[in-house]
């Protein structure tokens, strides 16, 4: 079983980036992008310290153990569950219903992972971290009641599959010696071209029918949720260094 310490996310990333995220581009110059553009200046910094996580770096490179990678995937497993679960109640949403594909779903695939990890009782394995507890419940606290807030952790996670996942993958594949079982997470076969794919994603994005309000909300949930992965990759590290 996992257990783990607990550290809060910080706001100031937050803060910095809303703020200005290149340090010399002016507020007036960021409205004037395509929205898909906006939202990824504006959430460069918080994506950035997500990024360059130790625990991150260290799975990477080989150094950790494959009990370490399912222990992540444990609490990945909890994650996309809490919001597969509120993508459905979206099925009737027309603001929404522009990012739901099926193909797109993870759990079913962390499933098949875990299972390949841990055993058939992999389920027994997991215990949220407190990192997670705050993740799932942000979640569960605004993607229900906010077009704008389900989009922004829908972007933050699959659009990151889609694309710094697939360097992930292949990191992986090297350095623990995987091939399908075990990195099926990152693996999305029904989708065959993923440049046509998430440009198509950022397309929804322009053309979401979202008011200059929730534009602000969508960035601030999302730089938020960049804040809430980077405290689950934190509360693993220090569980390593526990141990």
């Amino acid at each position: 079983m996992c257990a783990f310490s607990h550290e809060r996310p910080d706001c100031a990333a937050r803060r910095r980036a809303a703020a200005d995220p290149y340090g010399k581009r002016s507020q007036a110059s960021l409205y004037t992008m395509a929205f898909h553009e906006r939202l990824k200046a504006e959430t460069s910094e918080a994506h950035r310290a997500a990024e360059e996580s130790p625990f991150v770096d260290d799975l990477l490179s080989g150094k950790l153990p494959a009990s370490a990678y399912a222990c992540l995937l444990g609490q990945l497993f909890l994650v996309y569950q809490t919001l597969e679960d509120a993508a459905r109640s979206h099925r009737e949403n027309p603001v929404v219903t522009p990012f739901l594909d099926d193909a797109l779903l993870r759990v079913p695939e962390l499933e098949r992972d875990l299972r390949h990890l841990s055993g058939d009782d992999w389920l027994d394995h997991i215990d949220p971290m407190p990192a997670t507890l705050d993740y799932t419940n942000r979640i569960r606290e605004v993607a229900y009641g906010s077009n704008a807030a389900f989009i922004a952790h829908h972007y933050v996670r699959y659009l990151g599959d889609l694309s710094g996942g697939q360097i992930i993958r292949r990191s992986l594949e090297r350095a623990y010696g995987f091939s399908d079982d075990g990195v099926r997470f990152y693996r999305f076969d029904s989708i065959p071209k993923m440049k046509p794919y998430k440009d198509r994603y950022r397309y929804a994005l322009d053309s979401a029918p979202l008011s200059a309000r929730e534009h602000d909300e969508l960035i601030g949930e999302a730089i938020q949720s960049f804040e809430l992965n980077a405290a689950v990759f934190r509360d693993l590290g220090h569980e390593l260094a526990r141990r």
